[in-house]
């Protein structure tokens, strides 16, 4: 005859295989399996059964807390599991993550491409062949002292030729200068980091005297070159300037200047960058100085503020 352990043992494998194929509950096997306890049990002898009986009661009781806590871990109803199946995989936060990863990887290729087209192009203006703005000149400042190409170098420069008999043009464009000047200033928090120049076409009637005075009616960043005729007419040759100035003026002499209308953006190393003509406002202007200057800075080139 069997043993009352190998018996239960032999009871618990089969409801415990049932469960597992059929998936029925724990409620519907334990009844089952306490009756079958019951009827083989008594079938030992009166002093087998009370050991029979305390087996099969501890077999029943591990099978029962094993079988209740695996039904807790999964779904408990139809609908949580139609939930759990539509829902798959993504959530709103995996969507809203996707989303911004995309989009900050479209803002990224794009802002990298605005570069590199601006690189190019100042390459493009440094190639053989094609014609160089700026170049070596000998100046003088305000103050009388000698100003040259050399002293441009290490800061975003700004340089526009012009003269302080302009009726009006001249007015307008250094109006434009003074705001520039001060977005820029703003943006960088630097205001050493960028120089504005103003070279005169007519160095007859504009000494270092008059400039200064006509000059700090618009902004007292301006610097203001001078030199004499030769000086001049060679810089603006280094520039591409177009001026009219006539060479040999008497004094008191009424005489009228033409002359080109831009800015030119000089880069630290005193290469040309950009032209910035009437057409751009002082919000366009300061926008494109910004992207040549946050470019140098980006690629880690040394930038000079004292």
């Amino acid at each position: 005859m069997p043993s009352p352990m190998r018996l239960a043992s032999g009871l618990l494998t089969r409801a415990t295989r049932n469960i597992a194929i059929e998936s029925t509950p724990a409620q519907r096997i334990l009844p089952l399996l306490r009756n079958n306890t019951a009827s083989q049990c008594r079938a030992y002898t009166q002093a087998q059964r009370p050991r029979c009986n305390q087996n099969m009661r501890t077999m029943i009781s591990a099978q029962n807390n094993f079988s209740t806590s695996a039904f807790r871990a999964g779904p408990k109803t139809m609908g949580q599991m139609r939930q759990r199946n539509s829902t798959g995989p993504f959530s709103w936060k995996a969507a809203l993550l996707f989303v911004l990863t995309g989009a900050g990887m479209m803002l990224y290729f794009r802002v990298e491409k605005a570069r590199l087209e601006r690189k190019r192009m100042t390459e493009m203006s440094k190639g053989v062949g094609k014609p160089k703005v700026g170049g070596p000149f000998v100046l003088k400042d305000l103050d009388g002292k000698e100003f040259t190409a050399e002293d441009l170098k290490g800061k975003y420069s700004f340089v526009y030729f012009g003269f302080t008999h302009c009726p009006d043009i001249c007015p307008d464009e250094l109006d434009k200068m003074a705001e520039i000047i001060e977005k820029v200033k703003a943006a960088t928090g630097d205001e050493k980091l960028f120089m504005p120049v103003f070279i005169t076409c007519d160095p007859v009637r504009d000494t270092p005297e008059v400039l200064r005075e006509y000059l700090k009616e618009f902004h007292p960043g301006i610097v203001g070159l001078t030199g004499t005729y030769e000086q001049v007419k060679h810089v603006c040759k280094q520039y591409r300037v177009y001026f009219s100035t006539p060479k040999d003026v008497k004094p008191g002499e009424d005489y009228l200047v033409d002359h080109s209308i831009y800015f030119y953006l000089m880069d630290p190393d005193n290469d040309f960058v950009e032209c910035v003509g009437r057409q751009d406002t002082p919000e366009s202007a300061s926008k494109l100085i910004m992207e040549h200057i946050n470019d140098w800075k980006r690629e880690g080139k040394p930038l000079k503020t004292e």
